[in-house]
């Protein structure tokens, strides 16, 4: 019998009333809600089972139990079995997704709170005064408390969403985020009547914005304790998804080690504190197994980068950095409009993650997570930002990869020629490092394992292409000789650290000439393993 899969679904109570699978996360959020501390704030990118989890929240705080037995054919949680009261008390849960705010800004935003704040209020018997939303809010909260006789739980989903939308349209976004400062602030006085608080979100907006009145909320996004909160690990996967896993290797005869390794190369990846534990997304994976092991960019698809591409350009940062960014973790913690930088809000909306920390110096490093994003993310690129034509890039997806994986060199070389010719003439920069830029974005888009400007112990390479067999290093010159960049590599030892690999190694020097706007000189020397 085929077995449902969460796709998209949100609550809880449907998904344990029909029967979907659930990565049961229950003896994870009872040792969160039974520890210290009671108000929280959780940042995780789009479709990563935030909803999901304050649904969950919802139904524990509101006493269901029944829905944590067995129930719709599946096993009970884990929570059922663990030390919980189970005591009922009044929650408040707003989800600030829906709405167009773009369109209608405050107006939008008004009257969705209203209206949730009037269905809890009608669910409880109560009537709410003709206040504005914030003292309505703060009456809510305390009523509840005052008629059930027990602390009232707000949870509050998407946050942020209301300022994401808006956040190019400086008079909507101003408005809001005053509307949202005053109404959140409530919560902050409000705390003697309150049980748990938890706001979810995209960002961590700070300073002068709406999070000014709200230090007291212990922030859980890079804490080690909860970096599994959201997503889904390894074990995990193995665990809960071996139908699926067999039903995919039996169609498709595939080895189950080689797509084992596929999966984690493609979907895994996200790592969420200091702690080495990475997670797949919820969205990609899920949307893997229903389309029969087709690895296709699901998750990345339901977003639009245009917003941060822009903001990378418009910072001018060098998009080989991207997959060696170092952050410290003050910058690593900033996210405010006026004065917005790249790197917190590529990991937060879930384009970087951690890679590696070095708490001496209270430093992130920062990397695409995984193949979906990386290749998704340089097509993005070379299409806003390099204008890169559509029949080009449909052409070299079939020849670049397939000559770098036999060792046909010279076949990839004319490969790049072809795609640099398709540029728009008139975008070309007469500089290294757009060249560069062009072929790093090109591989990346392709799939291909490729790390440019990798840092070694005596300098940074161009870029550098690994696969199955081979290892190609690439240096790039501008109007100057192969010969020259071919020197480098050897000065440099660059192929240094990959001689016991196994694999045959290409050195391979190009020389652009600004002339012809296209590669001109290059050669290569072959290293047997």
């Amino acid at each position: 019998m085929k077995r449902l899969l969460p796709i998209g679904i949100q609550d809880f109570t449907d998904i344990r009333e029909r029967g979907f699978v659930y990565v049961d996360k229950t003896a994870h959020i009872h040792d969160w809600i039974t520890g210290s501390g009671k108000s929280f704030f959780l940042s995780r990118p789009r479709r990563f089972g935030k909803s999901l989890l304050c649904s969950t929240l919802k139904a524990i705080f509101e006493g269901r139990r029944e829905l944590f037995g067995e129930i719709a054919s599946r096993p009970a949680l884990d929570i059922n079995s663990l030390d919980w009261e189970w005591k009922k008390h009044p929650v408040i849960k707003i989800d600030l997704n829906p709405g167009n705010y773009v369109k209608n800004g405050l107006d939008t935003l008004s009257a969705s709170i209203s209206r949730q704040l009037k269905l809890v209020a009608e669910k409880h018997g109560i009537v709410l005064e003709d206040y504005d939303r914030a003292n309505q809010f703060a009456s809510l909260i305390q009523k509840l408390s005052d008629k059930t006789g027990e602390r009232t739980v707000v949870i509050i989903d998407e946050y942020d969403k209301p300022l994401l939308d808006t956040i190019n349209n400086s008079a909507n976004h101003n408005d809001i985020r005053d509307e949202l400062r005053g109404f959140y602030g409530v919560l902050k006085s409000s705390d003697e009547y309150l049980r748990f608080l938890l706001l979810t979100g995209v960002t961590k907006f700070s300073k002068v914005s709406v999070f000014s009145d709200l230090n007291h909320l212990g922030d859980l996004t890079l804490d080690p304790c909860y970096a599994d909160i959201c997503g889904i690990t390894q074990e995990e996967l193995e665990r809960d998804f071996e139908p699926e896993i067999e039903k995919i290797l039996k169609e498709t005869g595939r080895d189950r080690e080689e797509y084992m390794l596929k999966l984690r190369e493609y979907y895994n990846g996200y790592r969420f504190s200091e702690k080495h534990l990475k997670v797949y997304n919820p969205f990609g994976l899920l949307n893997h197994f229903k389309k029969s092991g087709k690895y296709d960019p699901y998750w990345y698809e339901t977003g639009s980068p245009n917003f941060l591409v822009k903001l990378i350009t418009d910072q001018k940062i060098n998009i080989a950095d991207l997959s060696d960014m170092r952050v410290t973790l003050e910058e690593f913690c900033k996210y405010d409009v006026e004065n917005m930088k790249a790197e917190p809000v590529l990991y937060q909306s879930g384009y970087l993650t951690i890679t590696d920390y070095d708490e001496e110096n209270e430093e992130f490093t920062l990397d695409y997570p995984n193949l979906e994003v990386r290749s998704s993310f340089a097509k993005s690129l070379l299409k806003q930002y390099l204008q890169a034509p559509d029949n080009i890039s449909s052409a070299l997806i079939s020849k670049l990869p397939k000559a770098l994986r036999s060792g046909d060199i010279e076949e990839a070389i004319n490969t790049i020629r072809q795609y640099m010719a398709g540029v728009p003439y008139d975008i070309i920069e007469e500089t290294e490092n757009y060249y560069r830029t062009v072929v790093h974005l090109t591989f990346n888009q392709l799939g291909l394992n490729c790390r440019s400007e990798v840092r070694t112990s005596n300098g940074r390479m161009d870029s550098l292409v690994e696969v199955k067999d081979f290892v190609y290093c690439f240096e790039f010159k501008l109007d100057k000789t192969a010969d020259e960049a071919l020197a480098q590599i050897d000065t440099k030892e660059y192929l240094l650290p990959w001689t016991r690999s196994g694999k045959k190694l290409f050195k391979v020097g190009v020389n652009f000439d600004s002339e012809k706007r296209n590669i001109g000189e290059w050669k290569f020397v072959a290293i047997d393993p």
